[in-house]
């Protein structure tokens, strides 16, 4: 699981980096293949081309229409991300669908706020309880999340993530080989606003110690294709995360190689 995790100045570049990076991958695409190409397989269409004008295009991303130029593959907005913590209900930057000028798909950072709220029952009176995390075996199925693993597929990058052991240990978990590591999450609209959560999968060689479960990672070749290609959620969702760095302050700090 993820219960909390952490930004730090080095984030907002590497977040920006990375938007530059897959929108000029997604430029070169749309010139390889021609207008239109890479909206056929797009989050929400699983493979079917769409015809519609760029309103539609921003509609069915789930996010809304962006004004002619968004951010452009050579120059993005800058990136506004407070360093600390980021704990369930707060607003945190991520990474979705965006549309740019032409009508040309692209990848932009916003702020959504972490945690769905869960259902209950009606004649409860009562809000569902927080739900911070999806697991990746079943959110394709799973009525809370359905939607939202279908339309609004995200990315969420941070410098590194905690958790505790059994015995309450706090430990810090981050890639060594690079200063920030991108979790796989989505999102949905709700009274409030837009929330996401965050998807987990089986624990690797460098988490099991600590817990069962982590965050599904990817990489960063992999951003564009959770975002934007339906044809790819089902194999990067059983996909093994890379190996892990894990400090505490209970042991000396622990790195996994491959």
């Amino acid at each position: 699981m993820c219960g909390r995790y952490y930004v730090d100045d080095d984030t907002a570049g590497e977040i920006e980096k990375v938007i530059r990076q897959v929108n000029e991958k997604l430029r070169a695409q749309k010139a390889e293949h021609g207008e239109g190409a890479v909206a056929e397989r797009t989050a929400g269409h699983d493979g079917k081309k769409e015809s519609g004008p760029q309103e539609q295009e921003s509609r069915e991303s789930g996010l809304p229409d962006l004004p002619s130029g968004g951010i452009s593959p050579s120059v993005s907005a800058p990136v506004i991300v407070p360093s600390g913590d980021i704990y369930p209900t707060v607003s945190a930057p991520v990474i979705g669908a965006g549309c740019g000028a032409g009508g040309c798909r692209i990848v932009e950072c916003r702020m959504l706020r972490w945690g769905m709220p869960g259902f209950a029952p009606k004649e409860s009176g009562k809000k569902g309880q927080m739900i911070l995390n999806a697991r990746s075996e079943t959110a394709m199925e799973k009525p809370a999340f359905r939607e939202a693993m279908r339309n609004h597929r995200i990315v969420i990058p941070a410098a590194g993530f905690y958790e505790w052991n059994r015995k309450k240990e706090k430990y810090r978990f981050h890639r060594e080989d690079s200063p920030v590591l991108f979790m796989a999450g989505c999102f949905r609209h709700d009274e409030d606003g837009e929330r996401f959560v965050i998807l987990t999968t089986a624990a690797n060689e460098s988490m099991e110690p600590v817990h069962d479960r982590m965050p599904l990672i990817l990489e960063p070749d992999e951003i564009a294709a959770w975002i934007w290609d339906g044809e790819r959620t089902k194999s990067l969702l059983e996909k093994r995360p890379c190996l892990l760095e894990r400090k505490t302050d209970y042991e000396q700090m622990t790195l996994f190689c491959r």
